[in-house]
């Protein structure tokens, strides 16, 4: 290297480095405060149906955000599929989009075909893996939601209580709202968060209400929902009312757990009959690896197989059938 090319570099790294010092401390605050503002606005927008104002005009709810394929995504805002899968979203908490869930679950059917077809070398196998990368995808998103609402349902009597605190107080419900989206944890924050959002933003809170009743499908924000809407029309002690809301909830999950301890050895048994099998059937091909590879070659040990795993999960969904009682 050129003496005179040493001191070019360092310059030009020098002046590099002042300048991204310059430019970082010029215009990153801004940028942050845009995508804060940015985030706030996303995070009032809901699923295709509630982007709509009652009376046809625009609403004030942006439509979701589009995904690797905006085509997808604008189509699938049209039919009753998209909405429902984009609702199941929002409710997973998952940030995704239509066409990425789509886009997903093409790409795993695509690699649990190819791996099921190589390993095995069968086509039915190959059709298994296509199924199960499909299906993998929706299947996450059904256990997120069902996760995420299990925890907001746990969480919902502390938010009734610090509503009721609030009220008596002599707060407003509109601010007791935004007392709960700033203290309560994921995920009854952001949902209230949400709420109280569009209710400032001009939204009416009935309204902001209801939208809270679609997003998060359960008996006890309906409950709540009614009895606030109730309240405001006809008058009575808000706060005496979610406090009785807080303790029914309390008492349903105390009678819930009880139910869970009594059918603890009914879905032991369904995890116990499902992974008996595939557990032994794992053990014999390291024992036999030959006895166990007839089920494999043999058209008559395929149909075996294939009975004994259709038969397996409808014992299982029987079993959860039997021991799933609502409370």
């Amino acid at each position: 290297m050129a003496v005179w090319l040493v001191p070019v570099i360092v310059f030009v790294l020098a002046a590099g480095t002042v300048l991204g010092v310059y430019a970082g401390i010029t215009y990153l605050p801004g940028a942050l405060l845009r995508r804060r503002v940015e985030s706030r606005i996303r995070g009032v927008s809901g699923p295709p149906e509630l982007a709509e104002a009652k009376n046809g005009e625009a609403g004030i709810l942006k439509r979701d955000a589009l995904g690797p394929l905006p085509g997808l995504d604008r189509l699938a805002g049209r039919t009753a599929q998209g909405s429902a899968l984009s609702a199941l979203i929002q409710q997973s908490g998952v940030k995704a989009s239509v066409s990425g869930i789509v886009l997903t679950a093409a790409l795993l059917a695509a690699a649990g075909a190819v791996i099921g077809a190589g390993v095995f070398h069968l086509a039915w196998a190959g059709l298994a893996g296509t199924v199960v990368g499909l299906a993998a995808p929706f299947l996450f998103l059904r256990q997120r939601r069902t996760a995420r609402l299990r925890r907001f349902e746990e969480q919902f009597p502390e938010a009734l209580d610090l509503l009721s605190r609030a009220i008596r107080a002599g707060h407003a419900f509109t601010t007791a709202v935004g007392m709960v989206a700033d203290e309560g944890p994921d995920p009854v924050g952001p949902e209230f968060r949400k709420c109280f959002d569009e209710q400032n933003f001009g939204l009416p809170l009935k309204d902001a209400l209801n939208a809270l009743a679609v997003r998060i499908p359960l008996l006890d924000v309906r409950f709540f929902v009614t009895a606030v809407l109730i309240q405001r029309e006809t008058g009575g002690n808000l706060s005496e009312i979610l406090d009785n809301l807080a303790h029914v909830v309390r008492e349903r999950f105390k009678i819930l757990r009880q139910v869970r301890v009594y059918t603890a050895h009914g879905r032991l048994t369904g995890y116990v009959l499902m992974a008996l099998p595939a557990a032994l059937a794992i053990v014999l091909s390291f024992i036999n690896a030959e006895h166990m590879n007839v089920l494999f070659r043999e058209r008559m040990g395929q149909m075996m197989l294939t009975a004994a795993i259709v038969l397996q999960i409808v014992g299982y969904v029987w079993i959860k059938r039997v021991v799933k009682i609502e409370v």
